[in-house]
């Protein structure tokens, strides 16, 4: 059997050496047999989190005109807003509106590798539109990358590695990502039935870890399990809700299982849902050799044979997944795959700052589409539908 819900962890517990064993023990079931958990007590102050969710809304009240100023297609890094149905996952449009941040970077140097422009300075809206926006978003990021950096020490722990297995994936000024997320319902995308809209599509993180604030009780946020059952993973008051990326998979040799996750969009009537997903990021300059070759080192045997068991017990089912954690022709580092990726999600922002990039995705897009057409019928059974990685 798979999982049929969402564990819940306390992180308080890893702070005491009397009750952390047994939250590492907590963890290594998330890890190897869900890939999802929710996280209690993540150390982020009550009166921070309430700020950023009321500015988080906000920020979308501001008028149009203050947020097409602070577009993405506006710069090369991708950070900025994106107006209702710009970003792509999976081959179909997702139904949200959003903003992206990062923690700051200066503008790269004219001689740096081109995927460094994704290390760009925020475009933020005007202190007259949002008030505290920007110290808000900007104490919440640092806080927040802090944390997430302490729990994949605690990741490495679960697994019988040390706490600093990981760290040399991480820069010194390490950059991390953030969104905030409008999903508005079906009656306001004019859709009244009861179909399920797409907020954004099946898809697997693809840095290390990534932990997510539901802002509002909507449902509309599923897993879905080895067996391709979608499990609900409803908001919980207090919590985080940690993805595990596909970076940590690579990582770990398979140990640290990144699962594929999509969100629908909430019922006519029942108004528009808000998240705020924290992106832990990892060096862009890695390379795949380093990645997929050296990873951090040897996981423990029994670790795997943990792993193994967890495979075998639930079927075996593998996703047909974009992987961005893996050298190809086109990408010899994790910052060359993470370029691409985002110019294949938001390909206005591509046909802009980098047409040959997206024109080379669209031809392999095309030639895939060919191969697929040329093969379909031939096969036994219906092969899963591709997931992207963000």
């Amino acid at each position: 059997m798979s999982f049929t819900s969402i564990p819940i962890l306390d992180l308080q517990l890893a702070q005491d050496e009397a009750t952390k064993p047994a939250f590492l023990r907590q963890l290594r079931h998330a890890l190897l047999e869900v890939g999802f958990l929710y996280l209690r007590n993540a150390g982020i102050p009550d009166e921070l989190v309430q700020d950023v969710i009321c500015k988080g809304k906000g920020f979308f009240d501001v008028p149009l005109e203050e947020k097409l100023r602070i577009e993405m297609r506006n710069a090369k890094s991708f950070l900025g807003y994106s107006r209702l149905a710009a970003e792509v996952t999976a081959g179909e449009t997702d139904h949200r509106e959003q903003i992206d941040l990062s923690t700051e970077h200066t503008v790269p140097l004219p001689s740096a590798p081109l995927y460094h422009n994704l290390l760009a300075p925020n475009q933020w809206p005007d202190e007259t539109y949002a008030p505290g926006f920007r110290a808000t978003y900007t104490e919440y990021m640092r806080r927040m990358g802090s944390m997430s950096i302490y729990f994949t020490s605690l990741i490495a722990e679960a697994i019988e590695l040390p706490s600093d297995a990981f760290n040399k994936y991480f820069d010194e000024d390490q950059q991390h990502k953030l969104k905030i997320v409008k999903y508005p319902d079906m009656g306001e995308l004019g859709a009244e039935g009861e179909g399920e809209g797409q907020g954004v599509g099946p898809h697997k993180d693809s840095m290390l870890t990534s932990y997510l604030l539901q802002a509002t009780p909507h449902r509309g946020l599923q897993v879905q399990n080895v067996q391709g059952e979608w499990i609900d993973c409803p908001p919980i008051d207090g919590t985080l809700v940690v993805a595990i990326g596909q970076g940590m998979e690579a990582l770990t040799q398979g140990v640290c299982v990144s699962t594929t996750h999509r969100v629908l969009s909430p019922s006519a009537g029942s108004g528009a849902r808000y998240s705020i997903p924290f992106f832990q990021g990892a060096k862009l300059d890695a390379e795949f050799d380093d990645l997929e070759t050296v990873g951090v080192g040897k996981v423990p045997e029994d670790v795997k044979e943990q792993r193994r068991r967890v495979v075998e017990r639930s079927g075996g089912r593998i996703d047909d997944v974009e992987f961005t954690f893996r050298a190809g022709a086109a990408a010899r580092t994790l910052g060359e795959a993470t370029l691409r990726n985002r110019v294949k999600s938001h390909p206005d922002v591509g046909e802009r700052w980098y047409p040959h990039i997206l024109r080379a995705i669209r031809e392999e897009q095309a030639a895939a589409a060919k191969r697929s057409a040329a093969e379909k019928g031939s096969a036994a059974g219906a092969a899963p539908r591709a997931v992207e990685a963000h």
